[in-house]
């Protein structure tokens, strides 16, 4: 049976969620060109919603192949996924390979700095709160995840960064941090990766000119947003062509 899209779900700055003519399974997500940053105090239009579609489905094709469970189950045109329905953690989780953005400010470290291992963050997924940095204790307090499922999102986003850390430099991007949401598949109740996997949410800095490729052009005015992102593309798109 062919799953369609019915009504909109929920709209958000990047993406519009669809229900579906499956609704206990399916969800449909569509990629946007609007941008925001500064939790939508900057807005603009960047041609990616495509990009970001094609760039997510490799992604979470290729940790799934990984034994990384996602919400992806399909892309089915240029701009739309088809997603299982998750119940969304309302934490996300940011790795830190190296000190970059927020951090830089909030605890006054130099930019770059290597973070061995990997520094792991939690932020409460709330737009009118901005985002704001929590601890395990907020979580468990607020029971927003349970203790083991706070530690299967953190085992798996360290997972997913020792995945894409190893893809992203064979196409010559070093991954300094991103973010990643989790849901509870509505079906099992087990943990999932969710949202999507692309520049959007990803620092990612060119290896040999250290320029970054990603959302931070459109954020610091660099220029050469669009052009940055397809050439993420463009890379990913050669490198999965040549491992399939």
């Amino acid at each position: 049976m062919k799953v369609e899209k019915t009504t909109v779900l929920r709209e958000g700055k990047a993406k519009i969620l669809y229900e579906t003519t499956q609704p206990q399974d399916f969800l449909i997500q569509y990629f946007k060109d609007d941008a925001t940053a500064f939790n939508g105090l900057k807005k603009g239009i960047i041609k990616r919603g495509a990009i970001n579609n094609s760039i997510s489905t490799w992604l979470f094709q290729y940790v799934g192949r990984h034994g990384v469970p996602t919400h992806f189950a399909d892309k089915i045109s240029d701009r739309e996924m088809l997603v299982r329905r998750a119940e969304i953690v309302p934490v996300e989780i940011v790795v830190r390979n190296k000190a970059a953005g927020s951090i830089v400010k909030r605890l006054g470290l130099e930019k770059g700095r290597h973070f061995h291992p990997p520094l792991v963050e939690y932020f409460l997924k709330s737009d009118s709160l901005n985002d704001p940095l929590i601890s395990e204790g907020h979580i468990f307090y607020f029971k927003w995840a349970t203790e083991s499922e706070l530690k299967t999102m953190q085992r798996l986003a360290l997972e997913v960064n020792q995945l894409l850390f190893r893809v992203f430099s064979e196409i010559g991007l070093e991954l300094i941090d991103f973010k990643l949401e989790f849901g509870r598949d509505v079906r099992h109740g087990n943990i999932i990766l969710a949202d999507e996997i692309s520049p959007d949410g990803a620092r990612l800095w060119d290896i040999k000119t250290g320029e970054p490729m990603d959302k931070d052009r459109f954020r610091q005015d660099l220029g050469g947003v669009e052009e940055a992102y397809q050439e993420v593309y463009s890379r990913l798109e050669k490198y999965f062509q040549e491992h399939k």
